[in-house]
């Protein structure tokens, strides 16, 4: 088996210390390469004008390659990460005994993101961002854009070099868009995988899946979230990594690797993807820099009645590009074939599951997320232009007009419609 869960130094049991001594003694990664190293360096410009201005428009379609930890060739790694309210950001991690004060990020210009290097990085390193938020307190945050994760209940980020895998699903990339159609209906099998073979990983999971699915005649596998989450009993809905695949069933490559052989097997892959929502844990997205960041800061908006969870703030740009470019990091790393939208509805009233007085109207006094509908209709374009011949389906349980309608004709632009009876 090729997968081998990440394995991290102690962490601290308190936040982080930033009074320049180690945050706790271990014989990890760092005592290995010893604890001094070359200072961290400011790389702003390694990020480019660009990266920071169509960050800020909320245009950046391939986020993942700025934000977060990167492997540089030169040793060693760069991180980003974007905090606009925070007073001090440093990384703990580690390759610095989890002292954030040996891995201090500078801010980039206006941009809202901090960034710097450490050259004592390496691939596999667990780390965090020590956030010093706007209202002063200290905060130990897994990384919004980690590609990779500790297996849960373990919550660090990993440092995940570019991957090397090489893809053998040529033919059904090319040959995708031709096989889905009103003469070709779609016959869907939905798979929770920690339950469907419980305690295997994606290499185990692989042949024997392809084989079910074909025997039973299913053109397509739909996965419950395989992002990470924090709860393992749950079917995934929950989402605190949303650019990393959950860690349970094995690394990055493997997962790659599961969906490479469904589609050598002529089997698409459909992914359950949760825009609506995140968990207000407080090492993930929740006050990430002191402020209502990535939530709606009214908990009329921000706050979801029904799961105990966070909204997100779908007017704000950099919110917006974080959700957009997630949908298409799926797509372009994982050759995900489509989108399954979960809680549409919940997206699209201001006031679903709300009594009167407990939602705001929008600008025109209706109930309509005006901005929640710009997100979705936003995300099946860009969708469809960049990666023509997948789906995005809507898990959507009201009669809202349009849902299947292209954006052109004041549509959301989806492919499909879950039928909910």
């Amino acid at each position: 088996m090729l997968w081998a869960p990440p394995t991290c130094a102690a962490q601290p049991e308190r936040p982080v210390n930033t009074t320049g001594a180690a945050a706790k003694a271990h014989s990890g990664p760092a005592a290995r390469r010893g604890s001094e190293g070359n200072a961290p360096t400011l790389a702003a410009m390694s990020l480019g004008a660009l990266d920071l201005h169509l960050l800020g428009e909320g245009r950046h379609q391939r986020l993942w390659e700025t934000l977060g930890a990167h492997v540089l060739d030169t040793g060693g790694a760069r991180f980003a990460v974007w905090a606009p309210n925070a007073r001090w950001v440093g990384v703990a991690g580690d390759w610095n005994d989890w002292d954030a004060t040996r891995t201090v990020l500078q801010p980039a210009g206006v941009s809202g993101v901090w960034v710097g290097t450490d050259d004592r990085v390496q691939h596999g390193d667990c780390y965090k961002f020590a956030v010093r938020g706007f209202d002063n307190v200290l905060r130990l945050k897994a990384d919004p854009m980690a590609r990779r994760t500790e297996v849960p209940p373990s919550n660090a980020s990993v440092v995940e070099a570019p991957s090397p895998y090489q893809w053998a699903d040529d033919e059904w990339m090319h040959t995708r868009a031709g096989r889905v159609g009103d003469s070709n209906p779609l016959r869907i099998y939905e798979v929770h995988l920690g339950s469907w073979q419980s305690g295997r990983t994606y290499a185990d999971v692989a042949g024997v899946l392809a084989d079910h699915v074909q025997h039973l005649g299913f053109t397509h596998v739909e996965f419950l979230p395989l992002a990470e989450h924090p709860f393992g009993g749950s079917w995934g809905y929950q989402v605190s990594g949303y650019y990393a695949p959950t860690a349970r069933f094995g690394s990055p490559d493997e997962l790659r690797a599961m969906i490479d052989e469904l589609h050598r097997r002529g089997i698409g892959v459909i992914l359950d993807w949760v825009p609506a929502h995140f968990p207000k844990d407080d090492w993930s997205l929740a006050r990430f820099d002191g402020t209502a960041l990535y939530e709606h800061e009214d908990p009329r908006r921000g706050e979801h009645p029904d799961w105990g969870t966070h909204v997100f703030n779908f007017g704000r740009n950099e919110v917006r590009n974080f959700l957009v470019a997630n949908a298409l990091y799926w797509m372009e790393e994982f050759h995900i074939d489509g989108l399954r939208v979960d809680a549409v509805a919940s997206m699209l009233y201001l006031d679903y599951s709300r009594n009167d007085g407990e939602w705001v109207p929008n600008k025109y006094g209706g109930r309509e997320h005006l901005e929640a509908i710009e997100l979705l209709g936003e995300v099946t374009t860009v969708c469809h232009e960049l990666h023509p011949g997948t789906l995005v389906i809507a898990e959507e349980s009201t009669s809202w007009p349009g849902v299947t309608h292209g954006t052109e004709q004041g549509g959301l632009g989806f492919t499909h419609k879950w039928n909910m009876g």
